[in-house]
């Protein structure tokens, strides 16, 4: 194996070496208007030659090995904590239950912090060791955020975080045991973005917002080689929850990766699941473009945002590849929710369970033999709260 990494801007193609002080292409960032998703961001771009090989393909580090190759930085950086290389589950009831006999559950719960969040805190992370960075700032509805506080205190960095103050405590429990500062924000976690990037530009340290920084999504991208390996192929189909878009670009990227290292010769059609409170990105595919935010409302916190700031990568991606987009209500997230939990044991937040409301959705234009993976990024136990209006308290 050998591959070279660089970065390439979305919007006008300059490229650029990866180095810790540049997030966003300068040139391009500049023309972004207010309310608007992020402009000028970079795209880590893979050239050479891949090992596209699993041997022992349910073996831990044969999965591990496949997947580094992928990433800008090597393996030495990362910090020892189990992240990535989740179970694929094969849930017989819900297959039963759906008539889908090949579907599966990529089950990103059983991350160490309980959220896929932690693929990009993971190789933020290492970017951090590698350059020598001790401090790492992060805006969040909260799982962002419990991820970088749990993946930086098994790396030894600072980490400080910007969270809106109706995030769920439970979010905010974890990255204070953590050992993160939290600065709670009065506002939407568009405002915390903001402040945020403003904190990192005047005191230092890497922001590992996501879309911001290019390594969120390259981190985000090791599901869909994870799935490519756990499956000797990829899925016809996928669902994935989404909302500010950088879990969708991530696993894009992953298999577009794949496909232009000549590894897989088809990419799979990937549905954008969003909640019907919070569906910037479905809007904007079906009218060709971003209009005026709309302000968020809906039970699924992960994937509640005003503006989706990895929204252009995300509309690209859906674009070039034939992706599809998908809402769901509420009272659907929940329903959805409780039969993962009562027909598969997956205890899944409302946003993952969106993915599965999703393809509940969707099914009934669906041949009955496709291979199906609905990504289930976050455990039901970070959000009580929002669990409890699904069931009925003895």
């Amino acid at each position: 194996m050998s591959l070279n990494f660089h970065y390439r801007c979305i919007d006008c193609g300059r490229e650029y070496q990866i180095e810790p002080g540049i997030m966003l292409c300068p040139d391009c960032e500049k023309t972004r208007k207010p309310d608007e998703p992020l402009k000028g961001v970079l795209e880590v771009v893979a050239e050479g030659k891949a090992d596209g090989s699993i041997t022992g393909r349910n073996t831990t580090g044969s999965i591990e090995d496949f997947v580094f190759q992928f990433l800008p930085v090597e393996k030495e950086y990362f910090p020892s904590i189990p992240v990535g290389n989740t179970p694929l589950w094969q849930p017989e009831l819900l297959r039963r239950k759906t008539d889908f006999e090949k579907l599966f559950l990529k089950d990103d719960t059983l991350n160490p912090t309980g959220s896929f969040k932690d693929r990009a805190s993971y190789l933020v992370a290492a970017f951090a060791r590698k350059h020598g960075i001790g401090e790492v700032t992060v805006a969040s509805t909260g799982n962002a955020a419990s991820s970088m506080a749990g993946v930086g205190a098994a790396s030894g960095l600072k980490v400080r975080i910007f969270i809106p103050a109706t995030a769920p405590k439970a979010k905010m429990v974890q990255a204070l045991q953590y050992g993160a500062e939290v600065n709670l924000v009065d506002g939407s976690y568009d405002i915390a973005f903001d402040m945020s990037i403003d904190y990192t530009k005047k005191h230092g340290g890497l922001n590992r917002n996501t879309a911001y920084n290019p390594m969120t999504i390259e981190g985000k991208k090791t599901v869909s080689l994870e799935l490519y390996a756990q499956l000797g192929d990829v899925p016809e189909y996928m669902f994935v929850p989404t909302g500010d878009g950088v879990i969708l670009s991530g696993v894009f990227k992953g298999f577009k990766d794949l496909l232009s290292l000549g590894i897989i010769d088809k990419m799979p059609t990937v549905y954008s699941v969003q909640a019907e409170g919070s569906s910037a990105i479905c809007r904007a595919l079906s009218t060709g473009s971003f209009g005026k935010p709309l302000p968020s409302k809906t039970i699924a916190d992960s994937i509640a945002v005003d503006v989706p700031r990895g929204g252009y990568y995300a509309l690209r991606s859906l674009k070039e590849f034939g992706g599809r987009c998908i809402t769901v209500s509420d009272d659907e997230i929940l329903a959805a929710q409780h039969e993962l939990a009562s027909n598969a044991g997956l205890f899944a937040e409302p946003a993952s369970s969106a993915a599965y409301a999703g393809f509940l959705k969707a099914s009934r234009s669906l041949p009955r033999d496709s291979k199906v993976v609905l990504l289930i990024t976050g455990s039901g136990l970070k959000d009580i709260e929002a669990a409890m209006k699904g069931v009925k308290l003895p």
